[in-house]
């Protein structure tokens, strides 16, 4: 068991040893009641019924460990993927599996949580033990074990964080909790040639999904600051109930995106969504827009045996997606003026839009970076990222730790 470079181990005579794994300048082997008692504070910390134990020898030993290279499995549950993945050092993947549900969920237009939840239980152990398998590595050979706890929906969250839990006891690798957002934003980090290596902080992360659209401000590694977000619908979401209207297929992102490549340009253009006196965004309205245009030109309610116009269709996604897009770009460079930021991270689900990510490298006076259109979906990688990065020094695992549900990008919620 380890946790902030100490651990905790039994060994074959029936003793717990205690210690610590990391000496950052030389080696001293002498023993201190100091460094004793420190060490016994944090054990207690984690083992409380340790208090009344007798110490019965105490010594100093080298133990060498590399400081940067760490290979953490991230595992993923917040909504309908159940993901998993071996990264190197936060930048290296050496597996990446990802068990998706979008073709069940298809059927229904949208995500059933608990649809969800009871395939998240049917897959877990199976997706664990295929990026385990793939990245040829057994538990013992990890530095961490990172999981979602948050945001995402409650029932999920709870399969991916039980199982974490449950391979941190067992194998006594250190627990990193993520939270889901953040992982997203580290998504940008796997890309092989990373332009990230040539930009400094601060950087303007937009974190665009289906259930989320945030503008946060970067300072450093794992610090993070909630500057804007959606008011109501997230631009993800925008686009699958767009998609349902038009009669399109889910998840509603790319179908939009494929119906508007087909398109002319020729359909009225849709408003562009604005919040008063604030650089907030808002979906709704022009979600409902959609759906008297849809009404108007007597597409939607669709009737079984009604013959729909496809090239309509294709116009309306066009002009639907120039708003969407539109709205994402200004906002965020209008931000990034103000904050006057070195850098641009556009990640989540909805940055897999070629438009969104041709238009804003086209605008941005900035260097923009995004991760690669796999990448922007939810995986395991993404989280084992952000488990090194935010956890360098590995901290104190917490067995308490609980699912937060509405987790906001910036917050530990522990």
């Amino acid at each position: 068991m380890g946790w902030k470079g100490n651990y905790a181990c039994t060994k074959l005579d029936g003793l717990i040893w205690a210690g610590t794994t990391e000496e950052k300048v030389g080696f001293d082997d002498n023993v201190t009641n100091q460094a004793r008692d420190q060490i016994i504070d944090s054990l207690l910390t984690m083992l409380p019924d340790l208090r009344e134990a007798q110490i019965v020898q105490q010594t100093a030993c080298l133990r060498p460990v590399s400081t940067d290279k760490k290979i953490i499995l991230g595992i993923e549950t917040s909504c309908d993927e159940t993901a998993a993945a071996v990264v190197d050092s936060g930048t290296k993947i050496i597996s990446n599996i990802v068990a998706s549900q979008a073709s069940l969920h298809a059927t229904f237009g949208g995500i059933v949580p608990e649809v969800a939840s009871r395939q998240h239980i049917l897959a877990i152990s199976t997706v664990i033990n295929a990026a385990m398998s793939e990245s040829e590595m057994k538990i013992n050979d990890l530095d961490g074990i990172a999981v979602t706890y948050g945001p995402g929906l409650a029932g999920s969250l709870l399969v991916g964080l039980n199982a974490a839990k449950g391979l941190s006891f067992g194998s006594s690798v250190p627990l990193l909790p993520v939270n889901h957002l953040e992982g997203h934003v580290y998504a940008t980090w796997l890309n092989e040639s990373n332009k990230l290596e040539e930009i400094d902080f601060p950087l303007l992360c937009l974190i665009v999904s289906g259930g989320h659209t945030d503008l946060a401000l970067m300072s450093a590694h794992g610090q993070f600051k909630l500057i804007n977000r959606t008011r109501d619908d997230a631009a993800g979401e925008a686009f699958d109930k767009a998609a349902r209207v038009l009669g399109l297929g889910y998840p509603g992102g790319p179908e939009i995106q494929k119906a508007a490549e087909k398109a002319k340009g020729t359909e009225k253009p849709f408003p562009r969504p604005k919040v008063k006196n604030s650089n907030d965004f808002s979906f709704s309205g022009l979600k409902t827009s959609l759906i008297q245009r849809a009404v108007d030109k007597r597409i939607y309610p669709r009737e079984d045996d009604t013959c729909v116009d496809s090239e309509l269709v294709n116009e309306i996604s066009f002009a639907f997606q120039e708003a969407v897009v539109d709205t994402l770009v200004d906002r965020t460079l209008k931000v990034a003026s103000e904050l006057s930021v070195k850098g641009i991270i556009v990640s989540g689900g909805v940055a897999a839009n070629s438009c969104l990510r041709s238009r804003i490298e086209e605008k941005s006076p900035l260097p923009v970076v995004m991760p690669k259109p796999a990448l922007c979906t939810d995986n395991g990688a993404m989280i084992a990222s952000a488990g090194y990065f935010k956890f360098k020094e590995l901290p104190l695992t917490k067995w308490d730790l609980d699912i937060l549900p509405g987790l906001r990008i910036g917050e530990q919620g522990f």
